[in-house]
């Protein structure tokens, strides 16, 4: 049943609420803990029991973190890891190009940093080499180093791996294994096929972390002692948030725990990229996502591929400023680029029709390094998971985003598996293929298909989920506070929506292209301003400025805004329908 009865908003959403249940246990752990009835909404939603409330409020690490040893070859790697430190070894890292691959190769160059050594950083191109290790890049590492340690990336790469002769080969990543593993020293993987799942939620920097977790014991136990790690975990939750790891279980106090440690402003490279971005405040767990990951991610996208990584370790902040003014150079282009891909792919998918399990685009020249962006706009505008791709002559690489309930990452494997792909591999919510040209309709035929059978064709336009209604006059500086309690939020943990009933728009400004500003109020006196990003690219923009005095339903989330030296409430305001 929708809430309010609003089964097709201005966006096309079906709004949905809290069900009777949530409410009924809302109020009883409102009654048990003193806690505001708002926040126990929100606690009471994620399966929260008054009993737990108070730890799931105040996340600790000491409490959360997994014994490192409950992951194969966990000691192996951190063994053969202290051996190389000790023995004065030459060391590489091999990382992927994206935030998750710089923050993992990050941590390891800190950590040697501290205890006087060093390490090769190896980041493949792109274009030129694509995702994970290749045979050329790790032969030539090994020619010159004992010791690879392939981050955010090898765990099916079999041939390159072998081609690794002299050298041994430690892999650490979180990316869907196959049925063999490389003959490596190590391969620790929480999604390896013979782990059972408990971690699959670590994005890769998180199993570095364990990794170096693991190697402070054994150098504790040798009557050593090794650098702080968690001083380490601003690197550990910017990797989390941006790759898009669910904020559940121990992931929740990696992010809380490193976005204190960044409030400090003692890593220069995210000081410089903070400042290169003008963020003016401590981050939050949106910026990481939306603000720093993004110019993170511009070298690898579409630049030199290793700015990331090396911004990311740096401990000289003159370096980091260059890197980081550089990135946002690298962004701001990485946003033209999007657009024009992203324009084209849109009307392709809309031609060929978004009600199909999947939602795919192909084009001649797109750039390889935005297509998963565009990917991620496709899925949101139809609720289903979607695949872009790239081709350049007969070959395309392409990039795929899922919704909730679907894995993609499994599926592209056993696409791979049956031939129709060149290459393929990811995690449940994205993936990356490789594809030539003639098997390109039959391998997205096959992928509808298997999608199909996970339920993706199931799904309607996205339901708007809920957690309540307010008053303009509740909507405090203080009631914010209290919902970022059960925070930080995002993937898996979505920030609570609320809905501003039957409300009058007293004021309402176009902004820039897309972006409407309005105020409202219920007409007794309470008002609050609401920004809406986007909104003129849809109905919603147009409908709310040229209101005509007539009345709303405003949702969105609700939000502090810093503007000017001030700070006031703000709607984030995401979807509305006539009263």
């Amino acid at each position: 049943m929708s809430f309010l009865g609003i089964a097709q908003s201005l966006t096309g959403r079906r709004w949905i609420g809290p069900t009777t249940e949530i409410d009924r246990l809302a109020e009883a752990m409102a009654q048990t803990t003193d806690l505001p009835r708002a926040l126990c909404q929100i606690l009471a939603r994620r399966g929260v029991a008054p009993q737990e409330a108070e730890s799931f409020l105040t996340p600790q690490i000491r409490d959360l973190l997994p014994d490192p040893r409950g992951l194969k070859d966990m000691e192996a790697a951190a063994q053969r890891f202290l051996s190389a430190v000790q023995r004065g070894e030459r060391i590489a890292i091999f990382a992927d190009y994206d935030v998750d691959g710089g923050s993992s190769a990050a941590l390891l160059i800190d950590w040697l940093r501290q205890l006087g050594r060093a390490a090769t950083l190896y980041v493949p191109d792109r274009i030129d080499e694509g995702y994970g290790p290749n045979d050329a890049a790790m032969a030539e590492l090994a020619s010159n180093h004992d010791l690879i340690i392939c981050v955010d990336c090898g765990t099916l790469s079999h041939g390159p791996v072998a081609a690794a002769k002299g050298a041994d080969v430690v892999i650490l990543d979180h990316h869907l294994g196959g049925e063999t593993l490389p003959e490596a020293v190590a391969v620790v993987n929480p999604n390896r096929q013979d782990e059972d799942g408990a971690l699959a939620h670590l994005c890769a920097a998180a199993v570095v972390f364990l990794m170096l977790v693991e190697a402070g014991r054994q150098l504790r136990e040798a009557g050593q002692k090794g650098p702080d790690l968690m001083a380490m975990l601003d690197l550990v939750a910017v990797a989390t948030v941006a790759d898009v790891a669910p904020l559940i279980g121990v992931n929740r106090a990696f992010v809380r725990q490193g976005l204190r440690v960044m409030a400090r402003r003692e890593r220069p490279g995210l000081v410089a990229l903070a400042d290169a971005a003008r963020l003016d405040r401590p981050p939050a767990a949106y910026h990481l996502g939306f603000v720093l990951g993004p110019r993170v991610n511009a070298g690898g996208r579409i630049g030199q591929a290793d700015l990331g990584a090396r911004l990311l370790s740096t401990d000289n902040p003159a370096e980091a400023r260059a890197l980081a003014d550089r990135l946002e150079e690298l962004n701001r282009e990485r946003r033209d680029v999007e657009a024009q891909v992203r324009a084209a792919a849109l009307d392709q998918a809309e031609a060929r029709g978004l009600d199909a399990p999947l939602v795919w685009a192909a084009g001649d020249g797109w750039h390889p390094g935005v297509v998963g962006i565009v990917a991620s706009r496709l899925k949101e505008a139809a609720n289903r998971p979607a695949i872009v791709i790239g081709f350049d002559g007969d070959e395309g690489k392409g990039s795929g985003r899922s919704i909730s309930g679907v894995d993609l990452g499994a599926s592209i494997q056993k696409l791979a598996a049956e031939g129709l792909l060149i290459k393929g591999g990811g995690h449940k919510m994205a993936a990356g293929l490789t594809v030539a040209r003639d098997q390109l309709d039959a391998a997205m035929a096959r992928l509808s298909e298997l999608l199909d059978k996970q339920g993706a064709g199931a799904a309607g336009a996205a339901d708007l989920r809920l957690d309540g209604l307010l008053m303009p006059g509740a909507a405090t500086p203080e009631l914010i506070d209290q919902i970022d309690g059960a925070g930080p939020f995002g993937a898996g943990a979505s920030a609570p929506r609320y809905v501003f009933s039957d409300m009058q728009i007293s004021f309402a400004k176009r902004i820039g292209e897309s972006h409407l500003k309005l105020r409202f109020g219920d007409g007794m006196g309470a008002s609050l301003e609401a920004i809406s990003f986007g909104a003129f690219d849809g109905p919603l923009g147009p409908a709310l400025n040229e209101h005509g005095g007539a009345r709303f339903h405003l949702a969105g989330r609700l939000e502090i805004n810093h503007w000017g030296g001030r700070q006031s409430v703000q709607l984030r305001l995401e979807d509305a329908a006539r009263a």
